[in-house]
């Protein structure tokens, strides 16, 4: 099993980050929209997204739920805590990678689209009655690249730190921004 944890700090109360991870017309503003029974163990769905089954829901702490998406099924935990700045918000994904996934891609493949999330909840937080831009819009596209390419690096660091040889590690995080941004690899 692998985990892949992400960590940020929202100038927000905890309150208003809770609401806004678990109120389906807000998770359409900064996510995708989503369907489904939003209580324990109802099921809810992410438009182009994942879907999965809510295992924990402890307002305003704790949101544990099965993550499927393309035929796997993984768990995340998503953990809220009072912080100096607001609110901190951990998320933890758990599952069973195969061994040439992880080799192919590295931990940026599931950090980098968490990562994205967390922005695009932060931007909500900012401005919780607006619509967030189409990412794939003209005025997007450069920055998000940027944003991805810049989480990308700090991916592949954080798998040289746990050990992974650093050329293996690199060359994953090359092929992962490739495929997040539909550009050919280094390698190619």
């Amino acid at each position: 099993m692998q985990v892949v944890a992400v960590c940020r700090n929202y100038d927000t109360a905890i309150e208003e980050v809770w609401d806004a991870l678990t109120t389906p017309d807000r998770i359409e503003r900064w996510l995708s929209p989503t369907t489904g029974e939003f209580r324990l163990g109802g099921r809810f769905a992410i438009k182009d997204n994942a879907s999965g089954e809510i295992l924990a829901c402890e307002e305003p702490k704790l949101l544990r739920v099965t993550w499927e998406y393309g035929g796997q099924v993984s768990w995340v935990d998503a953990t809220l805590n009072p912080s100096t700045e607001g609110t901190n918000l951990v998320v933890e994904h758990t599952g069973a990678v195969p061994p040439e996934m992880w080799d192919q891609f590295g931990p940026g493949a599931v950090g980098i689209g968490w990562e994205m999330m967390f922005m695009g909840l932060a931007e909500h937080l900012k401005r919780p009655d607006e619509a967030l831009p189409d990412p794939a819009g003209p005025e997007m596209v450069g920055p998000l690249n940027e944003y991805m390419a810049s989480s990308n690096t700090a991916w592949a660091e954080a798998s040289v730190a746990a050990g992974t040889d650093p050329e293996q590690a690199h060359a994953a995080a090359d092929r992962c921004l490739a495929f997040y941004t539909g550009s050919p690899s280094a390698g190619d």
